[in-house]
């Protein structure tokens, strides 16, 4: 059992829960919690080590057992040690420190992308990643400005999210060299848009959502080809990011799925 905080696991722990340089450096992240190092687990994700402490349910022991017969590096550790790494206020017992993905590589034949610009809130950036694994896009682009998404805060708030979908830092020039390769039309959340309602939001596309406290940045302008807008009453000028992202995001699934039912209904005389 380890129990010094001066134990190198434990000192590589703090570092990759405080600066994303820490976590550059190191290559590596921390996921915390039975549920994300399950998901980390079903994904084949690299895995560091994982530490885990004796007040681990019936489901988190059988997921030690199940990191074990996969090889992974698993060590116990104290109750009171593991309490003090965790960043969560009921922490589950168990930890993982992951490698992290290689952001150099770009999926091909991309159709839907999401871009999230000067996006600075952790839930915020967790949320929308998230919704992005549910609606089916294929790449998320971080420019810089933009909440680090490996931070412990953004890996809890997407739930496994970043295991199922690349989440890519890239510069503007990146961004708009491999929209321009895909052939994507980028649209632009704002709300002096043209309403998603009578928008063409069929694939191939790029979506650009801003943080709500200062707007589109001027490379995201640069980049986009329209704006879009989500109507709004009730006198509510905008929304929280992670919500219009998710309205917008959903408006493209929606507008998809009308195509290929319409595709398949029989033709009538």
């Amino acid at each position: 059992m380890i129990t010094s905080a001066q134990n190198p696991k434990i000192k590589l722990v703090r570092a990759l829960t405080g600066r994303g340089r820490e976590r550059r450096q190191a290559g590596a992240f921390v996921a915390e919690g039975v549920r994300l190092v399950e998901e980390a687990l079903a994904a084949g994700w690299p895995f560091k080590f994982a530490l885990y402490d004796e007040t681990l349910n019936e489901r988190g022991r059988l997921l030690v057992r199940r990191l074990q017969a996969a090889q992974v590096d698993v060590e116990l550790v104290s109750a009171s040690l593991m309490n003090s790494l965790g960043e969560t206020e009921t922490p589950q017992g168990i930890l993982a420190v992951l490698a992290l993905p290689n952001f150099e590589a770009v999926p091909s034949a991309l159709d839907f992308v999401l871009i999230l610009d000067q996006i600075r809130d952790p839930g915020n950036l967790g949320t929308l990643l998230r919704t992005a694994a549910a609606a089916g896009v294929q790449a998320v682009f971080l420019p810089p400005e933009t909440t680090d998404a490996f931070a412990p805060k953004v890996v809890r708030a997407g739930m496994g999210a970043h295991f199922r979908l690349p989440v890519l830092p890239l510069s503007w020039e990146q961004i708009r060299q491999i929209c321009e390769q895909a052939g994507l039309h980028v649209w632009l959340a704002d709300m002096d848009g043209v309403s998603c309602w009578q928008a063409d939001l069929r694939r191939p596309l790029g979506l650009i959502i801003g943080g709500e406290a200062e707007g589109a940045s001027p490379s995201a302008r640069a980049l986009a080809h329209d704006t879009i807008s989500i109507p709004m009453f009730g006198g509510i000028e905008s929304l929280n990011a992670a919500v219009a992202g998710a309205v917008l995001m959903f408006e493209v699934v929606r507008q998809e799925t009308a195509v290929r039912h319409k595709r398949q209904l029989p033709k009538t005389n």
